[in-house]
């Protein structure tokens, strides 16, 4: 069967994009490591022998990067309700975060150990429709912030996907309401026609 135009374009696209030639060239398992990598130094986000919980974390780009970034000195913790290669180094656990047996998994693992650090790279399958598919991206959004709220230690962050739309402004605020500072983000390695962009919520004050 024939692709359609808009498909072979995206092929086209996908192949010829310097970050997927990139992650080929360096072993890691997607483009969207570079974005973690822009966002990791200019942020300052790590350092040794922090605890990273890593959510939707499938295929692994951003587990992969930040425990060769940590090296023997940190944790590294990946949740997705898909199946995942095994990384070495990086702790996983296959279910839904939302889940009460997933997080007292997670606990478990942690054995005490504060969680720094709580990425989400998350994004709704897309459907096209637009209004829908926005409310899914910011209802994970609000998922991760929800878990982030769990098990963060005071003064802990977050980094989370978020895309430009409806709700966006409502989520923003309330953001800055749980963490002392909030700051946008959009790396290089984020398509230019994307609406996604990053918040990094810095400074997590506990429930207060």
């Amino acid at each position: 069967m024939a692709r359609s135009k808009s498909s072979a374009r995206w092929l086209q696209e996908h192949f010829g994009d310097e970050f997927v030639k990139r992650a080929q060239a360096e072993g890691f398992r997607s483009r969207a490591a570079f974005k973690l990598d822009e966002l990791l130094d200019r942020d300052r986000l790590l350092k040794p022998g922090m605890t990273v919980v890593d959510l939707g974390a499938a295929p692994g780009g951003w587990s992969q990067l930040v425990r060769q970034r940590l090296g023997d000195r940190g944790l590294v913790f990946a949740l997705d309700i898909l199946p995942m290669q095994g990384i070495g180094g990086v702790k996983f656990i296959q279910g839904d975060f939302r889940e009460d047996a997933v997080f007292e998994a997670l606990m478990h693992k942690l054995e005490g150990a504060p969680v720094d650090l709580v990425l989400s790279d998350m994004a709704p399958n897309i459907s096209g429709i637009e209004v829908a598919d926005q409310a899914r991206a910011m209802h994970l959004a609000e998922l991760a912030t929800d878990f982030a709220a769990k098990c963060l230690k005071p003064g802990g962050s977050l980094l989370v996907k978020l895309f430009q739309g409806r709700g966006f402004d409502e989520y923003l605020r309330d953001l800055r309401a749980g963490f002392a500072r909030v700051t946008l983000r959009k790396p290089k390695a984020s398509r230019a026609r994307s609406r996604e962009v990053y918040a990094l919520a810095a400074g997590w004050k506990g429930d207060k």
